[in-house]
């Protein structure tokens, strides 16, 4: 097969780079390694700036007509007080708030804005497996799928495979670990109308209550590494310890009657000091893996696609080849976004989250939740600096080029 772009993984940051790039005529191929985008606790906070961007490409009315839950403001609540960490309501955009959206529901929404256009193609059941290079270039990938193996030839291979990426393996592009903070455990428990659960509920332990409607997806953080030791106290610990950070949902714990009910996120936090070499570029997790904290991984990931599609899209519809030093130009524009949000979570949220699992957070609350309190314009800095990010990307191509995409 040929295609001018290869873009590896159906996430975020893939499906977004291959729907802009074929919305500018651009010849794409997404490969996704499953038959569908149905994985439960996936990344779904959908955050303002990536909200501008669906409003920017006209898509917003039909996007927030899917199920989904608005949050205008973050709040923690710390030893029994409510404390204000984030209002995105004074944001200069058409959706000042998050949007809690299933992952799955965000990317088939992409991948069908992205099938009007002809020059793009997604590919199911597919995975890559090795890089194909001549002369030291990457000129494409070897990939899997149900049929047997396939040859992708590209002039370009963009790989967003997330976390563990096999593209930036095979390209021997290794990332900088930095020490995470926490683990997180997910699982359900049923949703009732009364229900009030904080957001955000510091302790032994910290929980993250999202609501879902019927029911509650609920994240536990607990300290790096510690999760093996959780298991040893037994279920009816855990339960223990879920009900006292949320007392309302006492009863239902005791649903919780196996481990296989919950679902272990091992985090990490890496980068890499170079996303790309000739003939390939990484972006999203492939290139900085994040903590879940402040739900920004995906809204990084599509603005990274972003910044992808505007610097390399135009020169690939051209027919051109991108050369090094036009994939260096993503990275200096991204990386920077992605160094300091990785310092964010580590640094000023690090006391959010238990340090064993005897820690009570709420003896340690961090800093700056006093100025918090005092001082409400912080509220709104922060709202900016999670809701927008350090560098806020926009559709940059024009509208028409697209349309003749579209038509051709």
């Amino acid at each position: 097969m040929r295609a001018q772009c290869c873009v590896v993984g159906g996430g975020p940051a893939g499906m977004m780079a291959g729907l802009l790039l074929a919305r500018q005529g651009v010849d794409v191929i997404v490969l996704e390694k499953h038959a569908d985008f149905l994985r439960d606790f996936r990344g779904d906070t959908v955050h303002p700036s990536t909200l501008e961007l669906i409003a920017e490409l006209g898509w917003i009315e039909e996007f927030l007509g899917l199920p989904h839950t608005k949050m205008p403001r973050v709040t923690v609540n710390m030893g029994g007080e409510d404390v204000t960490f984030a209002d995105f309501s004074r944001l200069k955009v058409r959706c000042p708030y998050i949007v809690f959206m299933p992952q799955w529901d965000v990317l088939d929404f992409f991948a069908g804005k992205a099938a009007a256009y002809p020059s793009f193609r997604l590919l199911r059941r597919t995975q890559a497996t090795e890089l194909l290079t001549e002369r030291g270039r990457v000129t494409g990938v070897l990939a899997d799928t149900e049929d047997g193996p396939v040859r992708i030839q590209a002039d370009l291979v963009i790989g967003a495979d997330g976390r563990h990426s096999t593209v930036r393996a095979r390209a021997d592009l290794a990332p900088v670990n930095d020490s995470p903070p926490m683990d997180v455990l997910w699982f359900h428990l049923p949703r009732r109308a009364e229900d009030r659960v904080p957001f955000f509920q510091g302790g032994k332990g910290a929980l993250i209550s999202i609501d879902r409607g019927d029911y509650w997806q609920i994240a536990y953080a607990i300290p790096a590494a510690a999760f093996a030791e959780l298991k040893a106290a037994g279920l009816p610990a855990f339960r223990d310890r879920v009900a006292e950070l949320a007392p309302a949902l006492r009863d239902r714990a005791q649903r919780i009657d196996g481990w296989e009910m919950v679902h272990q996120l091992t985090v990490q936090v890496n980068r890499l000091t170079q996303w790309h070499r000739p003939g390939l570029l990484c972006i999203g997790d492939a290139a900085h893996a994040m903590s879940p904290a402040g739900g920004v991984g995906i809204n990084l990931a599509v603005q990274d696609a972003v910044a992808t599609a505007n610097l390399l899209g135009p020169l690939l519809a051209r027919g051109g080849i991108p050369e090094d030093a036009d994939l260096a130009r993503v990275q200096a524009r991204r990386q920077r976004a992605a160094r300091v949000t990785q310092a964010f979570q580590l640094g000023i949220l690090r006391d959010l989250y238990p340090k064993d699992l005897g820690d009570d957070t709420t003896r340690h609350v961090p800093p700056i939740f006093t100025a918090f309190r005092t001082l409400p314009p912080l509220r709104h800095l922060m709202g900016r600096f999670i809701g927008m990010g350090v560098r806020p990307e926009h559709i940059a191509d024009d509208p028409s080029a697209a349309n003749a995409a579209m038509a051709s």
